[in-house]
């Protein structure tokens, strides 16, 4: 009798994934609000352009710079814990073996197995030090290259989100057409961003779509009802 293949798709988001999730989703959404709001006060599409990309330049460095400064934070604490495992295990090794033994009897193994474990782990230091900050702490050790690839992503997609609300304003010279070609310009690019996203996660495309899309139409509706308010009073 042939055995039934089962297939599981899984997806583990990488930290590159995240990076760009983080800086194409506030890229679409911040630019497309300013210049919603600027649609409301001002007549000329070159005034909304010059602020777009200002704000656009500000956004991606300030994104890139909180990427690469969360990125170091988690490089820091790791090395931090790892000295301090490290000297536990020097200073209090019979402790550290008990909550190897503790954290391996959780798991559901018996007091041999453990025994066992917790014996050949404490002749290498190395992967006894890794074993507990993996299965005591829960910290992977974060790539030494993450902070300014973090930085390079974030900033980039930032970039290239922005350009998508912008870009109607540089070629429509009538403020109101430009208004209405962003709209549908950046609704359409957040709802396919928000399908893909929800696809790679496991979330249905068309709600995590829509959720996205409702958002940034919110953030832009706001922006516009604001500056209306004040430039008509």
């Amino acid at each position: 009798m042939p055995t039934a293949h089962h297939h599981e798709r899984h997806f583990m988001a990488s930290d590159s994934v995240r990076d760009v999730v983080i800086g194409m989703s506030d890229g679409l959404t911040v630019p497309f609000a300013l210049a919603a709001g600027l649609s409301a006060a001002l007549a000329e599409t070159g005034t909304v352009v010059t602020a777009g990309l200002a704000e656009i330049a500000a956004g991606a460095i300030a994104m890139g710079l909180g990427g690469y400064l969360a990125a170091r934070t988690d490089i820091e604490h790791y090395q931090s814990e790892y000295r301090r495992e490290w000297r536990e295990t020097d200073e209090l090794p019979d402790e550290e073996r008990r909550e190897v033994a503790f954290i391996l009897r959780e798991q559901g193994l018996d007091a041999a197995q453990a025994d066992t474990i917790v014996a050949a782990l404490s002749r290498n230091k190395e992967k006894w030090v890794r074993f507990m900050m993996r299965f005591e702490l829960g910290l992977e050790e974060p790539d030494p290259k993450r902070a300014s690839r973090s930085a390079l992503t974030i900033g980039l997609s930032y970039i290239i989100g922005g350009l998508v609300p912008l870009l109607p304003y540089m070629l429509a010279d009538n403020i109101g057409q430009a208004f209405r070609l962003s709209i549908g310009f950046t609704l359409v690019a957040l709802m396919l961003f928000g399908a893909v996203k929800g696809w790679l996660t496991g979330v249905p495309s068309w709600r995590a779509g829509l959720q996205t899309a409702l958002v940034g139409g919110l953030a832009a509706g706001a922006a516009f009802i604001i500056a209306r308010l004040v430039t008509s009073g």
